[in-house]
This record gives structure tokens, C-alpha cells and sequence, in this order.
């Protein structure tokens, strides 16, 4: 990829690549980093559309120059996204072109000068009048809550290209690629769904408003903050987001258990083993103690069918599965089928009744039998634990 790849003619991205951040909001892992993707238009008027976070600031400024030379200037800042990795830059770019106008809806430009103190050379827009740089007219769409309040969508009818804020993005850098047709998909989808199920996924019904409005755009080209531009068939992750955002999940299931000395981890498996061996193709198991949240939590949202195993620990529910378990709550995880094992020494049904008051609370169906073991694992329970897992794959039918 070029320091200032074209999108179109007119249009460049200006974006650049972190690979020195290993956790994403301080909370989620990048393996392979993350882009921050920042946008050029150039016309009679030059718009960039979102910026950088702040450390990345001088190697934007490069890209800038790169397109429109070293005594060009940018007339627009447009902020769809307030968060500081897409919004770090905005010191830097009002001390370099000083006539620059930030623009952005009224609850944007109030986090401007909460974050920035700028509140001067601003334009406020709404989703009545587009902003016209000459040949390309942008117009604007709010999609407040995906993620934060103030989110909004910035549309260029003339070559029918969507830049879209952190709707519609992924983990992961560019590695000579930036469109969506230099691509494995099945990688993309594995990051695409992690990123959303960690940063998105408890705003799912904002989601499904947004993409209500998104598709009344006639749309060709779909440009992310982060993760690949879409030229090829932006089709593709506008379904993916509906899919992920209804929660309808596929056909398989997620696996996850916490176990201090393997026995608890006999029953995941051999729910796992009677899931595959009853026609379920797509089956995870994961230990969450050793598993981060992030990947457990991706998994979860992909697939309809869960079973969560556990022991007891301190009369409570053994504290990795106990976490994963608030997680799923706290992203507002929907439309499960569950099955359930714990295990005790001394205190009895502990665990299965920690597990059956979440799956109440969010709706989940669980799938008998109930599986419990005291002490030391026994047969039958291992034979209860292949009848669930044999019933979950009838109930995924």
C-alpha cells in the first residue's frame, strides 16, 4: 500500500497503520495492531474526513502533504467520531492549517470542546444540509450509540462513497492491502466479529436503526475508520452487520467452561464430542481461565447454541467463568440455547443456580439435563453430559 493510496481520482486515504498498541481501549487484544483510517477529498474545497490518534499525528500530516503538496491546505475537518484514536489529531491539524473549519453535529462539537477546548472555526451540520466542496456534496446521517452519542455517517452522493465511523470496522493493520478485494474474508470475519461483539455489540439496537438509514444510500464504495475499504462488494459487511446485530448467530456452539482440576473440563468435552457426533459441524470449546475475554466473547455472539460449565470456588462460581458470564450480560448477549454444568465439593447447586438466574435474566433457553457433579466424575455424569450436549444439537436443528 502507498503512503496515500486512491480510492477514487479525488479521493485518497490518508490512514495509517498502530502496530505498537496491544490493547485496543486498554481491554481488548491486537495481535496484528489496528488502522486508524483518515480520508482525503480533494476539490475547489479539501475535506478530511476523520483523523488519527494523536501520536500517529505527524505521519497523517505526511500523507496530506503527499496528495496535495507541501503548501496545500485542508479547508474541512469532518469528525464523524469523537473518540480520541480518530479525533487525537485535531491539535496538530489546527496549528498546521489554522483556517481549517471542524465539522461536526451539535453533540459532536460539544465533545470538541470538552476533549480539545476548540470552539471557534466551527461548522455544525444535520441531516437536512449538505456541505458542498465544489464537484462533491457530502451529506450527513446521525447514528447515535454506534458506539458513542454523538456518531454520525458522511455520505458523497457524486461517486456514491460511505465513510463510516467505527460502524462497519475491524481489528487488524493493512499488510500491503487496503481494499476489501485483497482480502481473505474468513480472516476478516474472525477480527470484523471480535471488534464488533467488544466494541459494539451492547448497542445492537442502534445498529439495526443505522443500517436502516445506511441502506437508503446508493452505495459503491464503504470506508471504515477502521479496517478495509470496501469496493468489491460492501454488500458483504452490511449483512454481516445485520446478522451480528440481530443476534441471529449460526448454526454451532460455544463451549466455555472453568475448571480448577479437570474434571469440570471433562464435561465441556464430552458436551462438545456429543455436539459434533450429533451433526453440529461448528463446535468451540474454550478453558476461560486461560482464554482472554475478548476471543470468548466473539465466540459467544457467533453461534446460537451455548454451554457453560463451571466449579464452585469461595461459594461462588470460579472467578474466569464468573467474568466471562458478566460479560455476556453486560454486552446484552441475546437469543441463546444453554446448557449447563457445574461442579462442588461442599456446596452444593451453587453454580447451576448462579448460571440459571443470568440465563433468566437474558432469556436464554436452557436445554435439559442439567448436568452436577460432587466430588470425584463419575460415568453417569459423563453420560449426562453427552445426553446435553446431544439435545443442544437438537434444539440448533
Amino acid at each position: 500500500m502507498t503512503s496515500c493510496e486512491p480510492i477514487t481520482e479525488s479521493i485518497f486515504y490518508v490512514g495509517v497503520n498502530d502496530r505498537q498498541t496491544d490493547l485496543f481501549e486498554s481491554l481488548w487484544p491486537l495481535p496484528d495492531g489496528i488502522a486508524y483510517n483518515s480520508y482525503l477529498i480533494r476539490d475547489e474545497k479539501v475535506a478530511l474526513i476523520d483523523a488519527v490518534k494523536g501520536s500517529f499525528s505527524l505521519e497523517l500530516l505526511e500523507k496530506i502533504r503527499a496528495v496535495l503538496g507541501p503548501s496545500g491546505k485542508v479547508d474541512y475537518l469532518v469528525i464523524n467520531h469523537m473518540e480520541p484514536d480518530h479525533s487525537g489529531a485535531i491539535g496538530m491539524l489546527c496549528a498546521v492549517f489554522p483556517e481549517i473549519k471542524i465539522v461536526g453535529n451539535k453533540k459532536t462539537l460539544a465533545m470538541l470542546k470538552q476533549f480539545h477546548s476548540v470552539g471557534d472555526n466551527v461548522v455544525e451540520v444535520d441531516e437536512k444540509e449538505p456541505l458542498s466542496l465544489g464537484r462533491h456534496r457530502l451529506s450527513f446521517h446521525l447514528i447515535p450509540m454506534v458506539h458513542w452519542p454523538e456518531t454520525m455517517v458522511t455520505y458523497e452522493p457524486t461517486e456514491k462513497v460511505l465513510f463510516s465511523g467505527d460502524a462497519f470496522g475491524s481489528y487488524g493493520v493493512f499488510s500491503g492491502g487496503l481494499f476489501d478485494d485483497h482480502l481473505d474474508l474468513s480472516l476478516f470475519d474472525d477480527e470484523a466479529l471480535r471488534y464488533y461483539a467488544n466494541i459494539v455489540g451492547a448497542f445492537s439496537a442502534f445498529v439495526q436503526k443505522a443500517l436502516a438509514k445506511v441502506r437508503t444510500l446508493d452505495l459503491s464504495i464503504l470506508c471504515p475508520s477502521h479496517g478495509p475499504v470496501w469496493r468489491k462488494n460492501p454488500g458483504y459487511v452490511i449483512e454481516r452487520y445485520d446478522e451480528w446485530s440481530r443476534q441471529a448467530g449460526r448454526r454451532g456452539a460455544f463451549v466455555a467452561y472453568g475448571s480448577m482440576y479437570g474434571q469440570t473440563a471433562q464435561l465441556a468435552e464430552a458436551v462438545g464430542q456429543a455436539l459434533v457426533s450429533s451433526g453440529v459441524d461448528e463446535v468451540v470449546i474454550r478453558d476461560t481461565a486461560r482464554t482472554h475475554p475478548s476471543y470468548l466473547l466473539r465466540d459467544a455472539w457467533r453461534y446460537r447454541g451455548l454451554a457453560l460449565a463451571g466449579c464452585t470456588y469461595d461459594m461462588g462460581l470460579f472467578p474466569p467463568l464468573e467474568a466471562f458470564v458478566a460479560l455476556l450480560v453486560s454486552k446484552k448477549v441475546k437469543n441463546k440455547t444453554l446448557g449447563l454444568c457445574g461442579s462442588y465439593s461442599w456446596s452444593r447447586g451453587i453454580v447451576l443456580k448462579k448460571l440459571k438466574e443470568v440465563a433468566a435474566a437474558q432469556g436464554w433457553q436452557c436445554v435439559e439435563p442439567e448436568v452436577e457433579i460432587y466430588g470425584v466424575l463419575s460415568e453417569e455424569a459423563l453420560a449426562k453430559a453427552r445426553e446435553l450436549g446431544g439435545n443442544l444439537a437438537e434444539s440448533l436443528a
